[in-house]
Parts: C-alpha cells; structure tokens; sequence
C-alpha cells in the first residue's frame, strides 16, 4: 500500500495553532489504496508539545531536545519517514481535506517529482484573503519557475512550505537546504531546476500568517537577499551539472522500507 508522510516541523512558539493544524490532518480524505502518517519533529530546547498530540494515531513524534533550526528539525523528521510521497507542512498553516485527493493523481498523470495546490492566506481574524497567481497552472516544465524568479529579483511564484514531493529524488537531493531561513524555497528551486512538477488552481491549503513568524522577524528580512541568493545559485549549478534523474524514478510509487543499521560513532573523541 502507497504512503504519505506529511513532515512537520514544531516549536512551542506556536504551539497555539496546533488544534486547528492537528484538525485538518485528521480531515484529510485519501485516494482509495493509499496511507498516511505524520513525522513530527520538535526543535527547540525543553519539549512541550508531545501532549498536543496525544491520541492522533497517525502521528509519529520526536523531540530534537536541542535549538537545531527549521532545516535540521525537518531533516531529522525526513530520516524518520517511510513515505513514498512527501508533504511538506507547517505547523502553523491549514491542509483542506481534498487536498491529497487533488494532487496524488497528479503523479499518476504525469511523470513529475513534484506538485502543490493553491492557497489562500489565512489572516489572524479568521478570515481568508485569495493569492492571485502571476503564472499559470498545470504542468511546469523543469526550470521554468526559476527562470521567472530570476527575472523578479529571486522572488519565486510558489510557496515551499506545502510542497508534495516524490521522496527519492528529495532524499537525492539531500532534502532541506541547511540554511536560516528560505530553506524550503532553496531545496524547491534545485528540485524545480531539473524535474518537471504540477502547480494546481485549486485551493489545497491556507497559509497562516501571524506575529510570531520566522520570516517577519529583523534577522530573517536582513539575510533575506543572501538565502534567496543562494537559491538560485544552486539551481544554477544543477542546472551546469547535467543532472537528471532517471524517467523510471517519475512512475509508481515504493515506500521507504529498506532497514539501515546505524552504530555507534567509531571516531575516537577522547582527549
């Protein structure tokens, strides 16, 4: 049976938000034949959340017990995932119950590596506001959307945070950029660069926007230029390296079954 893993990175910041975000993955319908669990991973140095989500049966949860940052709190949820497909989510935002309904097909009929619905903003008084689209919809062609970033000040027309990704070519890629801030945006432009993806018109999510956000604080809008800097260097060079993956790597679907023995460290740290 196919699955998806939704990976979720958390930190008590914003653990207020957690109700409705648990609620909407409860509410999430699956095409016929497929399953679904959680990766939720904690950053941050005293755990508080593992309570939040008590009782959901598809939740696998850890705690980093450490402040590691987004990326690393991502890619440690990414070494715990079993899915075929990947869903990128935020704790903070909202999944509508079609949402695996309109993209999972995607995948069946297209040989594409990646694929994200439409999302309305979800504004702190409830309400949601539409986010007109600058491109168009459907099928988008291996380096098209990096090519309009580049011509818009690396400003791209596609959000990272609610990406569905096949998950060989992500792990390939080495998962989340290791960087402050952008990182999703900088793994989505190296992914985008050479495999074709499916940007849909329907409304699959809604994007939270709040106070406590990474990216409303000073730090994040200093560094801002030098992450999405490095976004399309690295899609620059993917670009120059002739990387592609393999037609086969587009078709089916296998979960991540295969067992990896890990032992202690050999490296001698005593002094």
């Amino acid at each position: 049976m196919p699955l998806i893993s939704i990976i979720t990175a958390c930190h008590a910041s914003s653990g207020q938000f957690l109700p409705e975000t648990i609620k909407s993955v409860e509410a999430l319908k699956l095409p016929d034949g497929w399953d679904l669990e959680w990766i939720v991973q904690e950053d941050g140095d005293t755990p508080q959340l593992s309570e939040r989500f008590a009782g959901v049966d598809c939740v696998r949860f850890a705690a980093n017990g450490r402040q590691l940052g987004i990326a690393s709190t991502r890619n440690l949820a990414l070494s715990r995932a079993s899915g075929a497909l990947l869903q990128a989510f935020d704790s903070d935002d909202v999944l509508l119950p079609d949402a695996f309904l309109t993209l999972i097909p995607r995948f069946e009929e297209h040989r594409i590596h990646w694929a994200i619905g439409q999302a309305d903003d979800l504004l702190p008084d409830g309400t949601r506001k539409p986010y007109p689209s600058p491109i168009p919809f459907g099928l988008q062609k291996a380096g098209a959307i990096n090519a309009y970033a580049a011509e818009q000040g690396a400003n791209w027309p596609i959000h990272g945070a609610a990406l569905m990704l096949r998950a060989t070519s992500f792990r390939a890629l080495g998962g989340w950029s290791g960087i402050p801030y952008d990182d999703e945006l900088a793994t989505f432009a190296a992914l985008s660069q050479i495999t074709d993806g499916y940007y849909d018109e329907a409304i699959t999510w809604l994007y939270r926007h709040h106070p406590k956000q990474t990216h409303r604080t000073e730090g994040s809008r200093a560094l801002s230029a030098e992450c999405r800097r490095f976004a399309l260097q690295r899609a620059d060079l993917l670009e120059a390296s002739g990387l592609r993956f393999p037609p086969e790597t587009a078709i089916g679907f296998e979960n991540h079954t295969k067992d990896v023995h890990v032992g202690p460290a050999e490296k001698d740290t005593s002094l």
